[in-house]
């Protein structure tokens, strides 16, 4: 390279480091060897990478530097890529600005150390060790992968300029900070990902969740993984070279420090039950519901029978309480009832030169005729032109509107009504379960999307305890962030099973149990079950999401939800189980100041706890599964 010598200084060169693309698709090759090197121009350090048939060449293709007054926000340029049917996850990442990907092929980038956020050091298998970089701005950098050892080395010359902070969570992610003990106080303020720079996108991508693809959002892969550092954790700087930290087995002593997986024990068996099928030997004379924790804890075991899920239904979603006697739940449906058609008389009395003034209903209408044409189309209550039940499925929507205007109508409501609609073959009896199911996730289409954020934040950890390998090769393929499961908690699985799994799915989660997250843990069934699939073969970003979007119908749903129980008892039953799984699984609330505390390892009390809600899960003589209080 020809550089001006008072201008350029090489600190650190290292030639064997991988850059693994996902460029199959401009027949480009997918592995690209290259050099990692420290390096000052001008006196500015920096982190580059160029491939070998670059050398020779006098910069390299990309500079990751934020211009002045940017604060790290996304191009207002990008464009996310949308596709006509929403239900296609698109497998094809799109080239955009700011991305190591560049016209001409060339691979290469130049990240000053100022702008480097978090660092990631992994081990996938039994192959290299590969690390994964974040900037202040959010913009993804390919994993680099070490074909020839050397990331010890690399973290040494780093040093130099840095300080790498452990994640109290995950002891292979590391927060970047100036070498100035003067300025570790306000470094992680300054370093926020989880702030406007990365939320643009992400509100871009809510407001046309389904017609906005995955190659887009991949624009943000790290934005959930390099948040896993709660904000409110105490920064406790330790460096690659202290010595208080405990050898580990790997071929770079010092860096990984704790592993992510936990002595978690051996995984029960778990057998489902039969359907719920009897109701009134529930009721009193009165007709309340003498044993509702019963009924949930067999809805959990087995759903439903078809022809009781009209009633089951709507005290599960909260229509009618558990303790209301026959003529309580009259006086009920008709007060609900009235209540119903004074909100439905409300956007049906709108004139159209009223509505040309209301922007914002005007919207919801498109928004809603346009989906409700597409809803669960082959089900024979919505299929056809000018079917009754389009028209029940658009009325029931605008009525929600003027029920809860903030939140208003967001793509994705229409898939958890229509379920609804089938079941009870009611107007107004489908729009108050989907009041009640709306209490559960309304979260999900809040425009702030927080609620998203956590989950896949949540799901992460889940995933970390149970399976680390696992998530070491989605972070090889840049698939770290679990953003293709995105769909799946937006609306709790609907387009991953069948209609009518799907009936039965809902009805156990929302018995609530065994815990409020259980939907978290159907997730990392369907994950764990596609291991082998995904890393025994050569899935890279692109085709994990391609293989991810055709599990859509392929699913047993018995074998996930025995999986994802046995997870939960799995870890319930670990002595050693991390205090956020714990968090996760709502086994324990931390206080404020052990939220502070780095060290995720669960305390003598917590330990009780566990082992007396696991003692309590195990003992229970009901049925030979557990049951749950």
């Amino acid at each position: 390279m020809e550089q001006n010598v008072e201008d350029y200084k090489l600190i650190f060169e290292k030639e064997g480091v991988y850059l693994h693309t996902n460029a199959k698709r401009s027949n480009q090759d997918t592995t690209i060897p290259g050099f990692i090197r420290i390096v000052e121009r001008a006196g500015v350090p920096a982190l580059e990478w160029s491939p070998l048939e670059d050398e020779g060449r006098s910069a390299p293709a990309v500079l990751y530097t934020r211009k002045e007054g940017e604060g790290g926000e996304e191009d207002t340029n990008f464009d996310p890529g949308y596709e006509p049917d929403w239900a296609v996850i698109s497998t094809v990442k799109k080239d955009r600005d700011h991305a190591p990907v560049k016209e001409s092929g060339q691979w290469a980038f130049s990240l000053p150390l100022s702008e480097l956020y978090s660092l990631r050091r992994a081990r996938f298998s039994l192959g290299r060790n590969f690390l994964v970089l974040t900037s202040r701005g959010g913009h993804p950098l390919p994993p680099l992968h070490f074909h020839r050892g050397g990331t010890r080395e690399l973290l040494r010359a780093l040093h130099r300029y840095i300080i790498l902070d452990p994640s109290p969570v995950d002891g292979r992610l590391f927060l970047a900070y100036p070498n100035d003990s003067g300025e570790q106080s306000q470094a992680f303020d300054r370093l926020q990902l989880l702030d406007d720079g990365g939320s643009d996108l992400v509100t871009r991508f809510i407001h046309d969740p389904y017609a906005t693809t995955f190659g887009g959002f991949s624009k943000v892969t790290n934005f959930f993984r390099a948040a896993l550092r709660p904000p409110e954790s105490p920064i406790h700087p330790r460096t690659v070279q202290d010595p208080s930290l405990p050898p580990q087995p790997d071929d770079e002593p010092g860096f990984e420090l704790i592993t992510c997986g936990v002595e978690l024990g051996p995984r029960p068996d778990v057998t489902r039950g039969q359907p719920l099928d009897k109701w009134e030997e529930f009721l009193d004379p009165e007709g309340r519901v003498q044993n509702p924790e019963r009924i949930k804890e067999l809805v959990f075991r087995g759903g439903i029978t078809p022809t009781l899920r009209k009633e089951a239904w709507k005290f599960l979603l909260g229509f009618y309480p558990w303790n209301s006697t026959r003529k309580e739940r009259d006086d009920i449906l008709r007060v609900k009832t009235d209540e119903y058609f004074r909100m439905k008389v409300q956007w049906k009395s709108i004139s159209e030169e009223q509505e040309m003034r209301n922007s914002l209903l005007r919207g919801y209408r498109n928004l809603i005729e346009r989906d409700v044409s597409r809803t669960d189309r082959h089900n024979t209550f919505f299929s056809g032109n000018d079917n009754p039940g389009l028209t029940l499925l658009h009325d029931v929507l605008m009525t929600y509107c003027m029920y809860n205007f903030d939140l208003g109508y967001v793509q994705g409501m229409s898939d958890l009504l229509a379920p609804l609609l089938f079941v009870t073959q009611n107007e107004v009896e489908s729009f108050w379960c989907l009041t009640g199911f709306m209490e559960l996730v309304h979260q999900n289409f809040e425009e702030s999307q927080e609620a998203m954020k956590q989950q896949l934040l949540q799901l992460s950890i889940l995933l970390k305890a149970l399976d680390p390998e696992l998530c070491d090769f989605l972070d090889s393929q840049d698939s770290g962030s679990l953003c293709f499961c995105f769909r799946w908690l937006l609306i709790w699985f609907k387009r991953e099973f069948s209609f009518e799994d799907i009936l039965t799915l809902w009805e156990v989660l929302w018995t609530r149990l065994p815990c409020e997250n259980f939907h978290l843990l159907i997730a990392c069934s369907i994950l764990e079950s596609q291991r082998g699939e995904l890393i025994g073969s050569d899935h890279d970003f692109n085709t994990i999401l391609k293989h991810i979007n055709e599990l859509t119908m392929k699913l047993d749903l018995q074998s996930v939800l025995r999986g994802a129980e046995a997870i939960y008892l799995q870890l319930i039953q670990c002595k050693e189980l991390p205090v956020k799984v714990q968090g996760v699984l709502g086994l324990y609330v931390p206080s404020s100041s052990e939220e502070s505390s780095p060290d995720s390892q669960t305390s003598e009390t917590d330990r009780l706890l566990i082992q007396t809600q696991a003692g309590a899960a195990s003992s229970n003589p009901a049925p030979p599964p557990p049951t749950y209080p």
